[in-house]
């Protein structure tokens, strides 16, 4: 299993907007695509407008080939992208342990 961490800035005073739009763009588009296995959204106490992604995959290609290199990343772009202040930082973690 792959973590993928995406850190989001997004435009100032459109949290509420944006919170719908990144539960829609994942219930909608990337629950269903190949290897998606659960995600968790967070959003900041300290930074208003900054949100963490957090994806888990069965495999890294899961995400790097089978979703992003495909059509239904095009529309979750589309679904979320207007709200990015800047481009998402995004990388990916494998378990070291377990607790």
């Amino acid at each position: 299993m792959i973590l993928e961490f995406a850190d989001i800035r997004i435009h100032a005073g459109k949290q509420a907007e944006f919170e719908a739009a990144i539960v829609h763009g994942v219930d909608s588009v990337i629950a269903h695509a190949k290897g998606f296995l659960g995600c968790e959204i967070r959003k900041g106490i300290e930074s208003a407008e900054r949100y963490l992604l957090m994806i888990r995959w069965a495999t890294i290609e899961d995400h790097t080939v089978g979703f992003r290199q495909s059509d239904a990343f095009t529309r979750w772009r589309a679904i979320v992208g207007p709200y990015f202040a800047e481009p998402p930082r995004v990388e990916h973690f494998a378990q070291v342990g377990r607790s």
